[in-house]
C-alpha cells in the first residue's frame, strides 16, 4: 500500500485543464450538474429538508476541482438558484430559500465542497478507503450546519432539529458516500494517460 500524498496533488481536473475558459466551463458545469441532481428529491415525513441527490455533486464535483474551483461552483449553483433560476430542490429558487429554515444546508455546500477539495488536493480521494470516509464527513458537514440553522430559523429545539434535519439523512448520506467514494478512483485510474493542465 502506497502512501497518501504529503504535499499538494493535482485534482482531475488538471489533468485536462489548459485554460481559463476551461476552467470556467468546468465550474459551470459543476453548478449545472448539482442542480441537475437537485431535482432527485425525495420527501421525508416530518422533516422540512427532502433527500436530494445534491451532495453527492457537492462532493464529487468538489472531489474532481479541487477547493477553489469547488468552491466557486457551489457559489454559481447558490447564485444562480438565488437569482430565480429553479436549481433547488423541486425546482425551487429565489433567495427566501437560501435565507429560510432550510437554507443552511444549501449555504453548508460552500465549506463542504472547500475542504473536501483541499482533502482531494492529498490524495484523499484516489483511494475508496479514503474517498468514502472524505465523501461522508463533507455530508455530515452540510448536515451539521444545516440542523443547527434549522434549529435557529424554526425555533427548535436542539433534539427536535437533529431529528427532522439530520437523523434521516444518515443512510442516504453513507450510500452517497459510497457511490462517489467508487467512483473517483475508478475515474483517476482511466484519466491516468492524460497530461496535467499548464
Amino acid at each position: 500500500m502506497s502512501p497518501l500524498p504529503s504535499t499538494s496533488a493535482p485534482v482531475l481536473a488538471d489533468r485536462f485543464v489548459r485554460t481559463r475558459a476551461q476552467e470556467a466551463a468546468l465550474v459551470l458545469g459543476a453548478a449545472l450538474f448539482t442542480a441537475l441532481l437537485a431535482q432527485v428529491a425525495l420527501s421525508v415525513p416530518g422533516s422540512p429538508v427532502p433527500i436530494t441527490g445534491q451532495t453527492l455533486a457537492v462532493v464529487l464535483t468538489a472531489a474532481a476541482l479541487g477547493p477553489g474551483r469547488g468552491l466557486a461552483a457551489q457559489a454559481a449553483y447558490l447564485l444562480l438558484g438565488a437569482v430565480g433560476l429553479p436549481f433547488f430542490a423541486k425546482g425551487a429558487s429565489g433567495w427566501g430559500a437560501l435565507v429560510g429554515p432550510t437554507g443552511g444546508f444549501l449555504v453548508g455546500f460552500l465549506p463542504a465542497a472547500f475542504l473536501v477539495g483541499l482533502a482531494a488536493r492529498h490524495g484523499y480521494d484516489r483511494r475508496w478507503w479514503t474517498a468514502v470516509p472524505l465523501f461522508f464527513a463533507g455530508q455530515v458537514l452540510v448536515l451539521v450546519i444545516g440542523v443547527c440553522w434549522l434549529q435557529v430559523k424554526a425555533g427548535l429545539d436542539f433534539a427536535t432539529a437533529f431529528q427532522k434535519g439530520f437523523l434521516p439523512f444518515v443512510p442516504g448520506g453513507l450510500l452517497k458516500a459510497v457511490i462517489a467514494g467508487l467512483f473517483m478512483p475508478l475515474a483517476w485510474r482511466r484519466g491516468q494517460g492524460l497530461r496535467p493542465g499548464g
